[in-house]
């Protein structure tokens, strides 16, 4: 992990690139709203789709100037690195198979960039891409953003201040239903992708939300995993990847855990959950219910923290833009990876010092989700044999 809210230098502004996040696409949409909220980027370039037509269109819909909306994104890369105004950070939002190679021509002309998950779709490409990345010397992030949830940052200062003592257990969950019937046959283009083996990878819902789940709980426990074993179906007929997963999970140190993704979970919207097990306490948080973290002490009343209540913490705080009470989410939590990540760019073009308490997922994480992945799938395959994963 490389570590808001204090205020960050507003001028000049990052001036920000895009690939993918055209016309009807969810998460650049997000992305954007989420570089806006702190006001520290400017959108002025993209390629922000694989067709000149809708790159140009959706350009004209966000303000972008036409001779900077491009037709591929070595177009952009190339041109823009040769702008005296060009762009100093790109924001990635294509599908997974086009990580590796849109980033990769970013990071020869040193423009930082800021990545959807999972890093790519194979764990040979996040290889390569983590190390050209590091000899690039480039700033790198990537969006979990869940880890900038003000009380999963509570959270992980009260394990690592060893508020719960030893941690014996760890349970993880991501349940939704949104692929519960067979929708990539009707043009749904989200699950057309997210479906498609070459374009999403081996992992179905393992890559598309077991990794925010894996990185949640890798992130608020400090756990190294030893070992997984991983049961993978594909419930619904005729899909070529997997869209639910039972994993167990072998930490160093003793402590186990359990790990359930669904996309097939009737009901369920995006029940992301965790609890950590203690010697001396629990912890428990929903994504759903965001502002609040439960404490259950070992021989005393469980008890609720709030998003900026009494109690809570520095690292709370630094994520927290608003009093208690009023309900922050998933926009702000992306919005935060995203300041985070300005600090850091800021910082590297004014050669300031950087905050250590400054915190975003990078390469590390990124290349340990792939790895994740391609464990989980070998596993399965072994009918749930414990497997180590390959960094």
């Amino acid at each position: 992990m490389t570590n808001t809210t204090a205020p960050v230098a507003r001028s000049p502004r990052i001036r920000l690139g895009m690939v993918g996040g055209g016309r009807d696409a969810f998460i650049g949409a997000v992305h954007r709203i989420a570089a806006r909220l702190d006001d520290q980027y400017e959108l002025v370039a993209g390629c922000f789709s694989a067709t000149a037509e809708k790159s140009l269109a959706s350009a004209a819909d966000l303000g972008v100037d036409p001779k900077r909306a491009y037709a591929s994104f070595a177009e952009m890369a190339a041109r823009e690195a040769r702008r005296k105004d060009g762009i100093q950070a790109v924001a990635i939002v294509t599908p997974n198979h086009m990580h590796a190679p849109v980033a990769l021509q970013f990071l020869r002309r040193g423009i930082h960039v800021i990545c959807d998950k999972p890093l790519t779709a194979t764990l040979p490409e996040a290889k390569r891409l983590a190390k050209a990345a590091e000899a690039s010397g480039v700033i790198f992030a990537l969006t979990h953003n869940y880890t900038g949830y003000p009380m999963v940052r509570q959270a992980a200062e009260m394990v690592a201040n060893g508020d719960l003592g030893d941690i014996r257990l760890v349970q993880v969950e991501y349940a939704q239903d949104w692929l519960a019937e067979p929708i990539e046959q009707s043009g749904h283009k989200q699950a057309d992708w997210r479906t498609d083996p070459a374009r999403t990878g081996a992992g179905g819902a393992i890559g598309d939300i077991g990794t925010h789940a894996f990185n949640l709980a890798r992130f608020v426990t400090g756990l190294t995993l030893d070992a997984l074993a991983a049961d993978l179906q594909s419930f619904v007929p005729g899909r070529r990847v997997d869209d639910n997963a039972n994993i167990l999970l072998r930490f160093a140190g003793g402590a186990r855990g359990m790990l359930w993704c669904s996309q097939v979970a009737t009901g369920l919207e995006n029940n992301l959950k965790l609890r950590v097990f203690g010697t001396r306490s629990s912890i428990e948080w929903s994504q759903e219910d965001p502002n609040n973290l439960w404490v259950g002490p070992l021989n005393a009343p469980r008890y609720r923290l709030t998003r900026n209540g009494h109690g809570s913490g520095h690292a709370a705080a630094r994520m927290a833009r608003v009093p208690a009470g009023h309900p922050e989410g998933y926009l702000e939590g992306f919005a935060n990876i995203y300041a985070e990540a300005a600090r850091a760019i800021l910082a590297r073009r004014d050669g300031t010092a950087l905050d250590p308490a400054v915190t975003f997922p990078g390469l590390a994480e990124g290349l340990e989700g792939v790895a994740f992945v391609d464990a989980c799938v070998r596993s399965s395959k072994r009918n749930g044999a414990w497997t180590a994963l390959n960094l």
